[in-house]
C-alpha cells in the first residue's frame, strides 16, 4: 500500500497549505482563540464554501463530495502543521464518521447535509468519567422510557466541540450494550467549557438529565471499533501534521541563530537532533497516512492501524516538541512563542482517545487473545 499522495491529493494539500499560511499565521491562531467560537468564522466559512473540506469524506447521497478518510487526513495534516484553531477535527473527522459508522440510512440523510456545508458544527461525547475511551464505562447511560423512547443521563468530560455544536452524538451504556444516540434537542443541553493545555481544541462537559434521544443504528462493537478507529487516526493526522511544523520551524531557527560566529545547524551535534526529529516527523507523517488509507480501503487490518499511527505519532509529536523548545534556546522558554503551541498540543492530543502506552497494551492484549 502506497503512502505517496495522489496528484489531486497533493493539490488539496498545496492549497490549504496556501490559505493558512496566509489566513492562519501566529497572530490569527492567537486572535482566534481569543473568539467567542474558538476558531476563525470567516476562515472557516472559506475553507468549507470554497474548497468543500468539511465535505470531503462524507458520501454524495448526503450531501458531500464522496472522498474518503484519505482526503481527510490531507486535510487533517495540514490544519496540524499550521496550528489552525478549527471544528474540523471534532465535527468532520470525528462526529460525521460516528454518525456514518452508525449505518443510520435516515439519520445520515438528516444529519450530513448540514455537517458537510458547514452549516452545522457536531460534537462526539465519547468519553468515560475518567476521560478514557472505554464504551463500557461511558459516562452516559440510557434508558427506553417507552417502546422507540430514549432518555441520556449522566456527566460527559472533554466533548471536542461540544460548546458550540449543534449536533450531539452521545455514546450511552444500554442494557444491551454500549450504542450511539442523537439528543433531540441540542440546544436544551446544559455545556460547560473545559479549558485545555492546547489553546486551539475546545471542550467541554456535558450534562445530560434524562434528555430525549434517538438511537442510531445498532449495539454493534464493531461500529465503536470503527468510531474509535477513525478518531485514532484522524489525531493521527493532526500530530503529524504538527510534528512537521516543529520540525521545519526548528530547522529554519538553526540555520539563523549564530553562536561563537557559526550558524548553531552547522554543530554535530545539533545536526545530529535534527536528524532524528526528521526521521521521527516522517515515521509520524508514514504511520497517519497508512492508518488513513486502511480506513479508506476498509482493509482488514484498519483498527490495528489506527492504533498504531496514534500511539506512533504520539510518541514523535511528544518527542519533537521537546526537541522544538530545546533548540530554539531561551526564546521558546516565553509562553508567547509558537514552539509552545507545539509543545502544548503534543501533550493534549497524546491524551485524546488513548494515550501511546494504552493502545500499545491493547494491541498486546488482541494478539495475545488471538494465540
Amino acid at each position: 500500500m502506497s503512502n505517496d499522495l495522489t496528484e489531486e491529493q497533493r493539490e488539496l494539500a498545496g492549497m490549504l497549505r496556501a490559505i493558512l499560511a496566509e489566513r492562519s499565521d501566529s497572530t490569527a491562531i492567537r486572535s482566534a482563540v481569543e473568539s467567542e467560537t474558538g476558531w476563525d468564522a470567516g476562515l472557516w466559512t472559506l475553507l468549507c464554501e470554497e474548497i468543500g473540506t468539511a465535505s470531503l469524506a462524507i458520501p454524495e447521497e448526503f450531501g458531500g463530495a464522496g472522498f474518503s478518510a484519505a482526503e481527510t487526513e490531507v486535510t487533517l495534516e495540514e490544519l496540524g502543521y499550521a496550528l489552525t484553531p478549527s471544528p474540523y477535527l471534532g465535527s468532520v473527522a470525528i462526529a460525521a464518521q460516528a454518525v456514518l459508522a452508525s449505518g443510520d440510512d435516515d439519520a445520515c440523510a438528516r444529519l450530513l447535509p448540514e455537517i458537510a456545508s458547514g452549516e452545522q458544527i457536531a460534537a462526539l461525547a465519547w468519553a468515560a468519567p475518567d476521560g478514557r475511551w472505554d464504551p463500557s464505562r461511558a459516562a452516559a447511560s440510557a434508558t427506553e422510557s417507552a417502546p422507540g423512547e430514549w432518555m441520556l443521563s449522566g456527566q460527559v468530560p472533554f466533548v471536542l466541540e461540544g460548546a458550540a455544536a449543534g449536533i450531539l452524538i452521545v455514546l450511552a451504556r444500554t442494557p444491551a450494550g454500549p450504542r450511539l444516540f442523537e439528543v433531540a434537542d441540542a440546544s436544551a443541553v446544559r455545556r460547560t467549557a473545559t479549558p485545555a493545555m492546547d489553546l486551539t481544541l475546545r471542550l467541554a462537559t456535558l450534562d445530560l438529565d434524562a434528555a430525549a434521544a434517538r438511537p442510531l443504528g445498532e449495539p454493534d462493537p464493531a461500529v465503536l471499533e470503527t468510531v474509535h478507529a477513525h478518531a485514532l487516526a484522524a489525531v493521527a493526522a493532526v500530530q503529524a501534521g504538527t510534528a512537521a511544523r516543529g520540525l521545519d520551524m526548528t530547522v529554519d531557527y538553526a540555520r539563523q541563530r549564530v553562536q561563537f560566529g557559526r550558524a548553531i545547524g552547522s554543530f554535530q551535534a545539533v545536526k545530529h537532533r535534527l536528524a532524528d526529529m526528521h526521521v521521527q516527523a516522517e515515521i509520524a507523517r508514514t504511520t497517519a497516512r497508512a492508518a488513513a488509507a486502511a480506513l479508506a480501503a476498509d482493509a482488514p487490518d484498519r483498527l490495528e492501524l489506527a492504533a498504531l499511527a496514534k500511539a506512533t505519532c504520539s510518541r514523535a509529536l511528544a518527542s519533537i516538541a521537546a526537541e522544538t523548545i530545546q533548540l530554539h534556546g531561551g526564546i521558546a522558554i516565553t509562553w508567547e512563542h509558537d514552539a509552545h503551541l507545539i509543545f502544548k498540543r503534543g501533550h493534549a492530543l497524546g491524551q485524546l482517545f488513548g494515550t501511546a502506552a494504552e493502545l500499545r497494551r491493547r494491541a498486546e492484549e488482541r494478539v495475545l487473545a488471538a494465540r
